[in-house]
């Protein structure tokens, strides 16, 4: 079988019928050989039966939400081809030949794209037409270089093997995104055609939440892209607050009659240690990442990593933190020579917000340097006595070798 149509469906008695039968309908007149699967949610108002009735294979999906839905029928499908698209009859369903030639010109994933194929008056909310869809595209692109122009279009065609390769783990609306980034992640071959968006034909409010689905679109896309969450953000911080510490430690600054002095001090060191520590809930993420096999390894991170032994980091750590306490030592010397007296803090802080400073500095690559050398040990599995394994006498064992 080439092509199996998907469509999820959650009490779709209104339209569920007339979308079973244009896609039924483009099968039969287009020669491909192919089904229709209703992946039924839970349905309470007979959408089963009419999908039944217009020619479609239902399967009941037990697990709640859009993302488990769309899986449920996506490993049920028999076909080569999966082409997925809502029941609410805002896609057309006798228009898919575009997406079955770019699946047989070797595409993976295949995305429709609403903003280039037209949107009906009334099909879109002017809320996702105009911020949501527009942002969270963006976003994925800028997050992930992705060359997708629309990344929540629900008509979307793809290779099963290639689909369920990826390990899609969504429940909720997300699984758009998810699809998306994880074939970018891949480096699968994504295309995009215009599709056209209707008004769909219910006269229900829709199960989208705007905001709270939103959020989970955008929630994605950032724990999928640790460089723009961590990294970027820490990197932005720490060079900011090390030029702003740098430059007042040496006195006040006056720009345009508003003086930056000590309080600006204060919050350059802040800005040193929360951007320092962004950057290493990077490289955590990064190991874990790697490790997991969730996001792809990155072979600059990796290099990195390889260079970045335990001993190294504790001696960067130990060299930091020996900076930091020669300030402390004159920090004291300077209080002493007040006679431990009260001091001119506009003076005294200069001196001891850098140090400390750079003592907690020294602590997070230590303890950092510890938690990376922890996340990096491998599992090793030895075979069991009694099993069935052998070892060539000339050859010398893998454990060897490493050591």
């Amino acid at each position: 079988m080439e092509l199996t149509v998907v469509m999820p469906c959650l009490n779709e008695a209104e339209t569920v019928a007339t979308c079973v039968a244009k896609a039924v309908r483009f099968i039969a007149d287009s020669g491909i050989s192919g089904e229709v699967v209703v992946a039924d949610n839970g349905s309470t108002d007979g959408s089963q039966r009419l999908a039944e009735e217009a020619g479609a294979r239902v399967v009941h999906v037990n697990d709640k939400g859009y993302g488990n839905a769309l899986m449920g029928g996506i490993v049920a499908a028999r076909g080569e081809y999966v082409i997925m698209g809502d029941a609410d009859d805002s896609y057309d369903f006798s228009g898919l030949m575009p997406f079955v030639a770019e699946l047989r010109r070797g595409a993976d994933l295949v995305m429709g794209n609403r903003f280039k194929g037209g949107i009906a008056p009334g099909a879109m909310p002017k809320l996702h037409r105009y911020l949501g869809n527009p942002v969270l595209s963006f976003a994925g692109r800028l997050f992930f270089r992705s060359p997708i122009g629309d990344f929540h279009c629900g008509l979307r065609g793809f290779r099963r093997d290639s689909a369920l390769k990826l390990g899609l783990q969504a429940t909720g609306m997300e699984f758009a995104s998810e699809m998306v980034v994880k074939a970018t992640l891949a480096n699968q071959k994504i295309t995009e055609v215009p599709t056209t968006l209707s008004k769909d034909g219910r006269s229900r409010p829709p199960h989208l939440r705007s905001w709270r689905d939103g959020w989970r679109h955008l929630r994605f896309l950032l724990l999928f892209s640790p460089r723009w969450l961590f990294f970027l953000p820490g990197l932005v911080l720490l060079v900011a607050g090390l030029v702003i510490g740098a430059v007042i430690a040496a006195g006040p600054l006056t720009i345009g009659g508003v003086t930056f002095d000590v309080d600006t001090l204060v919050a350059a060191s802040a800005m040193v240690v929360i951007g320092f520590q962004a950057m290493l809930f990077w490289l955590f993420t990064q190991v874990y990442a790697g490790s997991e096999g969730f996001l792809p390894e990155e072979p600059k991170v990796q290099r990195l990593l390889g260079n970045l032994s335990l001993e190294r980091g504790l001696l960067a750590g130990a060299a930091v933190g020996i900076a930091g306490l020669v300030g402390l030592v004159f920090s004291l010397t300077y209080w002493q020579a007040n006679k431990f007296g009260q001091l001119n803090y506009e003076h005294a802080l200069r001196l001891m917000v850098p140090s400390v400073t750079a003592l907690v500095v020294s602590c997070q690559v230590i303890l950092g340097t510890f938690f990376l050398s922890i996340l990096g040990i491998k599992q090793t599995r030895h075979t069991p006595i009694g099993a069935e394994a052998t070892i060539n006498a000339g050859d010398e064992p893998a454990s060897a070798r490493r050591l």
